[in-house]
């Protein structure tokens, strides 16, 4: 059994904001699944359905993102979910914009939401799938940036490229495992080039 867990700020005013990527990623996980996420379950909704065979648990926590691990906590425990089979996905400013890095463990840096769940499981041995929604521009305030929505055409067809990029590795990871997650879906990192040879490498 797999619980797959988005982050981000329930209500309009955040929809489709910067820091609503992981809710943006599994709605368009849900699609792909053709699952609804909508019932109400321990502060979040969720959607139930199977991927070759195996039940996995859609998670959309509405406790507001600082205090995202009370919902998180309560399904993995109710779910009996082991830390290997949670899947958190959430926004980075520290990755470029349209950026994937998928990660089978690793500290909750500076994110708030990711200090919450950290903090609630007293773990950081879970999978996360990071989307990079850049640096704040001069001018900004980090919080305005991040609740901010993308602006131009070319930002929004990146953030939703992205999305596809992170469901698809959701996906993956369910199926195959994380490993094969990291290795098909992680953004190429591009190498400087070479004389005429330049090329892209997984990292």
């Amino acid at each position: 059994m797999y619980l797959i867990v988005g982050l981000g700020n329930p209500g309009a005013q955040y929809a489709h904001t910067r820091h609503n990527v992981g809710f943006d990623v599994i709605d368009a996980l849900a699609r792909k699944l053709g699952v609804t996420v909508g019932r109400a379950k321990s502060d979040a909704l969720i959607g139930e359905t199977f991927v070759d065979g195996q039940k996995v648990i859609l998670a959309l926590p509405q406790t507001y993102m600082n205090l995202s691990g009370q919902a998180v906590s309560a399904l993995a425990s109710w779910y009996k979910i082991p830390h290997e089979n949670l899947l958190v996905i959430y926004d980075d400013i520290d990755l470029p914009p349209g950026t994937v890095r998928i990660r089978p463990n690793g500290s909750a840096g500076t994110h708030n939401g990711m200090r919450s769940i950290v903090g609630e499981l007293n773990a950081e041995d879970f999978p996360r799938i990071r989307v990079g929604v850049g640096e704040r521009r001069p001018g900004y305030e980090l919080a305005d940036w991040v609740l901010g929505h993308y602006v131009t055409p070319e930002e929004q067809q990146t953030a939703s490229a992205a999305y596809e990029q992170a469901a698809e590795g959701a996906l993956c990871f369910i199926r195959e495992g994380i490993e094969s997650a990291m290795c098909k879906y992680n953004t190429r990192k591009q190498k400087k080039p070479k004389g005429n040879d330049a090329e892209g490498e997984r990292e």
